[in-house]
């Protein structure tokens, strides 16, 4: 009875794990492969699936899901012979499980080692501002060279992305220096730009004020002149009507021009600037005189104009 029990429950513990062994669940994103005897023969998808015990098993379980590693900090050399440390992250997805299991040991160390290898190559090949400034370049390069490299493992490199350039700390230091001066010389050249500007602006306006007041002078000279040809031509008139007159024997005439002359050089003497009280010599009854004459000279004139009148109006009477 004690036998028969033992066996029953060593055939009962047989079956579990054979059962076991028999069924199998993939779960989904993740592809297993399946070995005859250590000898891959095929790839099991996600889901449920049967296998013969002893005879077929699980060889190796790939997640196919798209999966991310941390590239580690590493000094590089750059073309100029300055040191970075240089890290990263690096996107890939396994497209052929069986390849991917198979065709290389480990492959997530691998990979690693492989952008590495590729990032000292393409940051040497730059100077250290260019690699600074290029970091869509050095990506781009990246990703072209590992992906075809990791082609025959069956993955496929996504993204490479470089997280961090770090320069040596005294060479920060230079070119924090660098743009500070580059910043200086920015702000003197504006500035000297400025009072350049300024200085055109100011020698612009000087020039069209010196313009206009050339023409203000230029129209000034051109009216005063004008207003003395003017008095020429009346005084000349007036020269003229008195020698007429002295000519037709109105002896008279003359006086007027004489009181003229001088009333106008007394007013210029009584007005002077320089002179507060004026004391001259000067004979009423000649200045009376020559007044009167002046008088007698308008009597005359509008006496002879009265008589032409008379003259030709007594025709018109007549009639």
């Amino acid at each position: 009875m004690g036998a028969s029990a033992f066996l029953a429950a060593v055939l009962l513990v047989a079956g579990i794990i054979v059962l076991f062994k028999t069924v199998r669940m993939v779960p989904q994103g993740y592809e297993w492969t399946v070995e005859r005897f250590g000898r891959y023969t095929h790839t099991m998808d996600p889901g449920l699936h049967f296998l013969i015990p002893v005879v077929y098993g699980v060889g190796r379980k790939i997640n196919m899901m798209e999966q991310v590693l941390d590239v580690p900090s590493q000094d590089v050399i750059t073309k100029d012979n300055a040191v970075v440390k240089v890290d990263g992250v690096v996107f890939f997805q396994v497209l052929d499980a069986a390849k991917a299991a198979y065709e290389v040991a480990n492959l997530e160390i691998a990979t690693i080692a492989l952008v590495q290898t590729n990032i000292r190559t393409v940051i040497g090949s730059m100077d250290l501002d260019e690699s600074l400034s290029n970091r869509e370049t050095i990506n781009a390069q990246l990703l072209n060279v590992v992906d075809q490299a990791t082609n025959p493992w069956g993955i496929k490199v996504t993204r490479i992305e470089i997280r961090d350039i770090q320069p040596p700390r005294d060479l920060i230091d230079s070119m924090a220096r660098q743009m500070k001066a580059e910043r200086e010389r920015r702000a003197v050249i504006l500035e000297a730009e400025g009072h350049r500007q300024s200085a055109i602006l100011r020698a612009e306006g000087e020039k069209q004020a010196a313009i206009l007041e050339a023409e203000g002078e230029k129209e000034a000279a051109f009216r005063e002149a004008e207003a003395r040809e003017r008095l020429a031509e009346a005084e000349a008139k007036a020269t003229e009507m008195v020698s007429n007159a002295i000519a037709q024997g109105d002896v008279q005439a003359i006086n007027y021009f004489v009181a003229q002359k001088y009333v106008e050089a007394f007013e210029k003497l009584a007005t002077a600037p320089n002179q507060k009280f004026v004391l001259m010599p000067m004979e009423a009854s000649g200045l009376i005189g020559t007044i009167g004459g002046v008088a007698e000279l308008a009597k005359e004139a509008l006496g002879k104009q009265q008589a032409a009148t008379q003259a030709r109006l007594a025709p018109q009477r007549e009639g």
